[in-house]
């Protein structure tokens, strides 16, 4: 089954292909960005991949307004948050994705379970999301806030190991590292 990590922007602007590919050339000279569909103009699809063609990624640009395919993601992110905890995380994400102009869906191919793939292509996911006024989803993970703290419980109960949490109290987000294994800190933080 495919992995996906997605940037969710308020920014209905898009980056330039050639900001991005100036990007990966000169933080990941061993991998390249190509158009799959669009033109330089107005992409809507490219794929990283390394110099000898492993590909890492494909990433999809998806504007959100009516009858698109944007707009169905975010349908579906509104279904799935609907009993999510901890509530003022679900709250807070359920206002926000009413805000979300532009998703970035990003594929993980192949390439992207190395070491260098995955550097580049945290690199490409970082470039987009840095622009401001954006979260992270990722599969089996879940939501982040815009400062890339986790904001709701959405992994595995077998899941274990520190990971970086925010929690929304009076309208401030407060972060942390979690140890997701302990039940007292998993129940602390489902109680908001």
């Amino acid at each position: 089954m495919p992995y996906y990590t997605r940037v969710l922007s308020k920014d209905p602007d898009f980056p330039a292909f050639e900001d991005l590919l100036s990007k990966i050339a000169v933080d990941h000279p061993e991998f390249k960005l190509s158009i799959e569909s669009g033109d330089e103009d107005a992409w809507e699809s490219l794929l990283l991949a390394s110099l000898d063609n492993v590909e890492v990624a494909l990433l999809e640009r998806l504007p959100v307004f009516p009858g698109s395919i944007g707009e169905d993601e975010i349908a579906d992110f509104r279904e799935e948050i609907r009993e999510a905890q901890p509530e003022s995380g679900a709250l807070w994400l359920a206002e926000y994705l009413e805000e979300v102009k532009t998703i970035y869906s990003i594929q993980h191919l192949q390439g992207a379970f190395t070491e260098e793939g995955s550097n580049a292509l945290h690199a490409l996911r970082s470039t987009l999301w840095e622009r401001g006024d954006a979260i992270i989803q990722a599969d089996n993970e879940g939501f982040t806030n815009e400062d890339g703290y986790h904001i709701l419980w959405q992994f595995s109960d077998s899941v274990t190991g520190p990971w970086n949490m925010g929690i929304l109290q009076d309208d401030t987000w407060y972060h942390f590292t979690m140890d997701l294994g302990d039940p007292g800190q998993r129940e602390a933080f489902l109680a908001g």
